[in-house]
């Protein structure tokens, strides 16, 4: 991802340092005014009080910033670089700061209803971890201030409001990609598709990471990026689903009902081939087709089969 993000490079100061040496500086006016007041020197207490005012003003410099948490820096609209130190430091007050988020933060996406490639109607919902990546195309190549606004109209500034603004974007890339990723595959393996194609419920991870790099392309411009994309869930639409569970009942059981059939021929041929070897009973091709057919009865039918002893002959 092309980042435009820059580290911020003004004067910055340990913030305990700043603040002892400004109130230092706020006594030390104020006891000069007291003294130039005691002598009667209207320019001394004059410059006193301004030099006060000063080093209280100096005081909003002040920058408190925990972990996982940047500020972008701006000198009179232009952007300065972004400052990410953690703790306590002193930064020109002139500086004004907009701070964001970086943590790692989940999105649970509800299921929407979409076409999957065959063109039957699924129902599809995703869960991703996204964070902010870079802080410039967060905050000035996406509009994201607006968004964060509130009912009145007016720009959002806390930090939850601005990233309830990048949620919101998320929210709606992600939407656009679930919908055309689950537009690429088949629901499932059936007739209308190719032997050994991905399907949307067989194609787990590889499924999972086109989504991810589906939803960073879309991201790509905000500066947002998705760490981690996965369906958590998907199911046929509830108007289908009735028939397309009686069609997966039904190829099931035909699957089953070859791998017996299979398996059926093969114990018959070993059987007669074993009678064979060890000339056990000579049979004529009639008496093999009649004992293949009992075989592949017995061996094939869903119920216990009821022998029939014959006290005769074979022919009999």
């Amino acid at each position: 991802m092309e980042t435009k993000e820059k580290e911020f490079k003004g004067l910055v100061i340990n913030g305990f340092v700043a603040l002892i040496l400004f109130l230092a500086l706020t006594a030390l006016s104020i006891y000069g005014i007291v003294y130039f007041a005691n002598h009667s020197n209207t320019i001394g207490i004059v410059l006193c009080i301004v030099a006060a005012i000063f080093f209280l003003i100096l005081l909003t410099g002040l920058r408190m910033q925990e972990p996982n948490e940047a500020m972008a820096m701006l000198f009179f609209g232009n952007y300065h670089g972004t400052f990410k130190k953690t703790g306590f430091y002193w930064v020109n007050f002139l500086y004004s700061s907009k701070r964001v988020s970086l943590r790692a933060r989940n999105l649970n996406v509800d299921p929407i209803k979409v076409n999957d490639k065959t063109g039957n109607p699924i129902m599809i919902g995703q869960i991703l971890v996204w964070k902010l990546k870079d802080t410039y195309k967060a905050m000035f190549e996406i509009d994201s201030q607006t968004m964060a606004g509130g009912a009145n109209g007016q720009v959002g500034v806390t930090v939850s409001g601005r990233m309830k603004a990048f949620e919101s974007f998320v929210r709606v890339q992600s939407d656009a990609a679930l919908r055309e990723v689950a537009g690429m595959f088949a629901y499932d393996d059936n007739d209308d598709t190719k032997n050994n194609e991905l399907t949307l419920r067989a194609g787990g991870a590889e499924i999972n990471d086109i989504l991810l790099k589906k939803l960073n392309d879309r991201l790509e411009m905000s500066g947002l990026e998705v760490v981690e994309a996965r369906i958590n869930y998907l199911a046929y639409s509830p108007e289908i689903a009735a028939v397309m569970l009686r069609r997966q009942q039904a190829a099931a059981i035909i699957s089953a009902r070859e791998k017996i059939v299979e398996g059926a021929v093969t114990m018959v041929k070993m059987a007669l081939d074993k009678l064979s070897e060890e000339e056990i009973v000579e049979l004529d091709n009639e008496k093999k087709a009649a004992m293949v057919s009992n075989l592949l009865v017995v061996l094939c039918a869903d119920e216990s089969a009821q022998p029939v002893v014959n006290t005769g002959t074979l022919y009999q």
